[in-house]
């Protein structure tokens, strides 16, 4: 297995978002990849609180630990660890994209 799956994460999420024409965002810092539902993306605590949707996200939390991938509980965030592959970073988006089938199918 190849390694640098970190930034794919970021791509996939992106091209899931531009597909169903969300006006969401996605961000990605080193090994962590986080979406908003918010676009542009929020820049303060303020406009982060805003944006939020609990119901939303506790789905997009739920739709892919049932499936192996786990975000962090307290944002829409995913972190790629060092040993993240290509094949891993693909799981990912094909599970993202696949929950925002259901949401917007």
């Amino acid at each position: 297995m190849r390694r640098g799956g970190r930034e794919q994460p970021e791509a996939g999420v992106q091209a899931g978002i531009d597909t169903h024409r969300l006006p969401w965002s996605v961000s990605r810092l080193g090994a962590r990849s986080e979406y908003r539902f918010a676009a542009p993306a929020p820049r303060t605590g303020i406009e982060s609180a805003a944006a939020a949707d609990a119901e939303l996200e506790d789905f997009l939390h739920l739709y892919p630990a049932n499936r192996g991938i786990l975000l962090t509980p307290f944002h829409n965030m995913a972190l790629m660890c060092p040993d993240t592959t290509e094949q891993d970073a693909d799981a990912h988006t094909e599970i993202f994209a696949a929950a925002l089938a259901v949401l917007h199918g």
